[in-house]
């Protein structure tokens, strides 16, 4: 990857994005899109739209969520401690010992995630995020809500760091690594003749409800469109691949196979990877995806769907981590993908 884009994706890792307050971070998408775009469409969930030959019939949508998962507060007592909820997928057990940024109405600050001494007996059996709190060195109620109220949000407070010259690892990969890689097979197709309309959508909403996704899809009206997400990679101690398979970071994109999924798409993508001698995964999705392809294939009077996933250790962990070179050929499949389609390809799958 080169040194510029990996400024913009770190850029991104930065910039926090809990789910319904993305507007910081979609600026920054904007901005970085805007001069590759032919227009940049916005709405009212708060996505970001970035448009190629907007007059081409056959619309491909590319959809990846900026948001990330992050803590809601839901009460302050008197000694100025907060109490937080879940937005999204937190794990209470990740959250023991972390510092927190916390996007209050009236000022951004830091706190500290209270974890009882081990002298006085610690922290024992399960527990839940209710049982833990937030200390931002405030003295009463009366000075936090200076700058704090109830339903601000914070994000575990967590730099993102290159590991070993290949992997990128932090909060939030899942999935600003998705709203990265639409953004750079938009930037890459924009200097290619293309036959398709492309629509590379940073989404929103994806962690809580994916809303984002349904207002994107309802208002495209795309012929056909992926998700770019990511997926449980498998391949470090204690993972039962038995029960969750085999996926590796390094091993290339993950494209699902199950019922939400349309099976010509995969074929292109399939067909696309082996002129490229390109390696890659597969996860099932039997019933549901749980990612925005289940909502934007639900949309207007149905749109085939397929899902290609970033293979991610540690999902929903303050040190989510992948592979660099995976971001790479994941954004390669794409691109060569939509620039070989001639728009007359029948997603039909009782068609030849």
């Amino acid at each position: 990857m080169e040194k510029e884009r990996q400024a913009f994706l770190m850029q991104l890792l930065q910039t926090p994005s809990p789910s319904s307050l993305e507007m910081e971070i979609q600026k920054k998408w904007i901005e970085e899109v805007k001069p590759y775009a032919d227009e940049i469409i916005t709405d009212h969930a708060g996505n970001a739209i970035g448009v190629l030959n907007k007059n081409a019939p056959f619309k491909i949508l590319l959809a990846g969520h900026c948001d990330e998962i992050a803590l809601i507060v839901n009460r302050i007592d008197e000694q100025g401690y907060l109490y937080v909820e879940k937005m999204g997928g937190i794990n209470p057990k990740a959250a023991i010992g972390m510092k927190v940024t916390i996007l209050g109405y009236a000022k951004t600050i830091t706190g500290v995630i209270g974890v009882n001494a081990q002298h006085h007996g610690g922290i024992k059996g399960d527990f839940e995020l209710e049982d833990l709190f937030i200390d931002c060195g405030a003295k009463s109620k009366e000075e936090i809500e200076e700058f704090v109220q109830i339903g601000d949000l914070a994000v575990y407070k967590r730099e993102p760091e290159i590991l070993m010259d290949r992997y990128v690892s932090g909060r939030g990969l899942d999935n600003r690594t998705g709203a990265f890689i639409v953004a750079e097979v938009l930037r890459r197709l924009s200097d290619k003749e293309i036959n398709v309309g492309v629509y590379a959508a940073s989404t929103v909403n994806e962690e809580t409800n994916m809303g984002g996704a349904y207002f994107a899809a309802a208002g495209i009206e795309p012929t056909m469109a992926i998700a770019c997400d990511v997926t449980f990679a498998t391949d470090y101690p204690s993972v039962n691949k038995n029960k969750h398979g085999d996926v590796k970071l390094d091993g290339g994109p993950v494209l699902a196979k199950g019922a939400p999924i349309n099976r010509k798409i995969n074929k292109l993508l399939e067909d696309t990877a082996k002129r490229l001698n390109m390696k890659v995964q597969y996860e099932l999705t039997p019933r549901m995806t749980g990612t925005d392809a289940d909502k934007m294939r639900l949309t207007g009077k149905g749109v085939p769907v397929s899902l290609v996933s970033l293979p991610l250790r540690y999902m929903h962990s303050p040190v989510e981590t992948a592979s660099i070179k995976d971001i790479d050929e994941e954004i390669d499949l794409l691109v060569e993908m939509i620039a070989s389609m001639t728009g007359e390809e029948s997603l039909n799958p009782l068609e030849d």
